[in-house]
């Protein structure tokens, strides 16, 4: 960046600043100038030269004069003393303050054409360190997507270029590497977190940026194709420059070459793994962890497991998978559907993490490695008792729910009330006592404070009304799946 502190301080110039107000203003070329009102001409960032051909008569004039140019952002106006002016106006000096705008004074030994030959040198200078830096920069971030962990090194290496500090985050959220950087303290995860998720729905299309007192922040899909499967979030200066700004361009091009050979090695882990879990379900857990070992780093699979069986659409189950396998879960797709192998006491954790991520969740009976055929199958039969407001239902609860846990409670009471639609309140109770006393008709008159007569003839007309005897067990059944379904104890 050339300031103009730079070329006040060329001695060769011979430059002397009236008002200097911003040393640090930047830049950006050199404009000469003799309009009464050259401000429509300009396009910010320059120092504006000029004798003052127009202004010999000027007073109130100036006040104008640098306002519109103050408002078109110059950096700096030079006047060259000798010609129509033999000394710098006090007038000009006192608009300049008011409107905060940097007054050099340009002896009449300097021309003008000098001042921009310098200008232009220090510009292409600039220009030659920033791509020489650019260079560098870009080869630190290939180089580092050739160690062991490839997009942590090359985080951290655009956090050093930038300045500032830099993480990759999942699509959900969540931090994968970082921050890194000097400036890691400041970074602000829970606004990088809200505009990750909600970059979610663009796909690689689009990124996000904010410019701050103190700082810039930027977010960046990852990924050449499909859906992203990360995002890099930066901070650095409030203005970066260009080779910051190709720092990150450059990182995020890197990191997206970075994922694709992750997406290939996926793949095929994800292979391994399916065939991993198909072997669990048959029982040979041997092989499976023979399977495994090829696999590195291995997820843990403890001695006893919960399966997990997910269900949704391709999408959605695609999106969840990465969630199990950073928490170093075994999981793949596997009769289409997410199946994954858990610690019994994380499971149900992570099921609701599923159900969170859009999908419906069946988790089976705690077992051991050796009779992974029952955890699949007992998962399968939760997700069966799934619906979309009960997203996750553990088989233990079903089993502690007796025979009506299996049941959809819509269809059972359909089939209570079909079933008892011709018993009157008295018949429910008697054929409810009947039940519970297991077919004694004796106990059945001691506790209704009946004659055994009276229990007989209301049991009789209670048989008439029903599809079957009630001695044969299938009615007995029945009536007692109705009666608890119709009015649950």
């Amino acid at each position: 960046m050339v300031t103009v502190g730079n070329i006040l301080a060329a001695k060769a110039l011979g430059l002397r600043g009236v008002h200097v107000c911003r040393t640090d203003a930047d830049i950006r070329w050199v404009a000469t100038s003799e309009l009464p009102d050259p401000a429509p001409f300009l396009e910010g960032g320059e120092v504006l030269l000029t004798t003052g051909l127009e202004t010999g008569a000027w007073h109130d004039e100036w006040d104008e004069y640098i306002g519109r140019l103050a408002a078109a952002a110059v950096s700096a106006v030079g006047l060259g003393i000798g010609l129509t002016h033999a000394r710098m106006p006090g007038e000009l000096v006192d608009a300049c303050r008011t409107h905060g705008v940097n007054l050099f004074e340009v002896p009449r030994r300097t021309t003008f054409v000098a001042i921009s030959r310098h200008v232009a040198h220090l510009l292409q200078q600039q220009e030659s360190i920033a791509a020489r830096e650019a260079f560098k920069t870009q080869r630190r971030l290939i180089s580092a997507a050739a160690k062991s962990d490839p997009a942590a090194a090359v985080v951290t290496a655009l956090a050093q270029a930038v300045g500032g500090a830099a993480c990759l985050l999942t699509p959900d959220g969540r931090v994968l590497t970082g921050p890194v950087g000097p400036r890691r303290a400041d970074f602000p995860l829970d606004e990088v977190a809200a505009d990750v998720r909600r970059l979610q729905a663009h796909g690689l299309r689009s990124a996000a940026a904010q410019s701050r007192p103190a700082m810039s922040v930027s977010v960046h899909p990852i990924g050449l194709r499909g859906r992203p499967s990360t995002y890099l979030a930066t901070i650095g200066p409030t203005r970066l420059s260009d080779g910051q700004r190709h720092a990150v361009t450059t990182a995020v091009a890197v990191l997206g070459l970075v994922d694709e050979q992750q997406r290939s090695r996926a793949a095929t882990r994800r292979h391994v793994r399916s065939r991993a879990i198909e072997l669990l379900t048959g029982n040979d857990s041997r092989t499976a962890r023979l399977v495994l070992d090829l696999d590195a780093p291995a997820p843990t699979v403890t001695e006893r497991v919960r399966f997990m069986r997910a269900s949704g659409s391709e999408s959605d189950r695609r999106d969840a998978l990465p969630a199990l396998e950073h928490r170093g879960i075994l999981a793949a797709p596997y009769a289409d559907e997410l199946c994954a192998v858990a610690p019994p006491d994380k499971a149900e954790a992570l099921g609701a993490g599923l159900v969170d991520a859009g999908l419906q969740v069946g988790i089976g009976g705690a077992v051991s490695l050796q009779d992974g055929e029952t955890g699949y199958r007992t998962a399968g039969l939760a997700l069966a008792q799934t619906t979309p407001t009960a997203g996750m239902v553990v088989w233990d609860r079903v089993v502690d729910g007796g025979p009506l846990g299996l049941i959809d409670p819509d269809r059972a009471t359909a089939f209570a009330e079909s079933w008892l639609s011709g018993l009157d309140s008295e018949q429910l109770e008697t054929l409810r006592c009947f039940l519970r006393h297991h077919g004694s008709r004796l106990k059945v008159a001691e506790e209704l404070g009946l004659h055994r007569n009276t229990v007989r003839n209301r049991l009789d007309a209670i048989e008439a009304l029903l599809p079957g005897k009630l001695d044969d067990p299938q009615t007995r059944v029945s009536a007692w799946i109705a009666l608890q379904s119709l009015h649950p104890q």
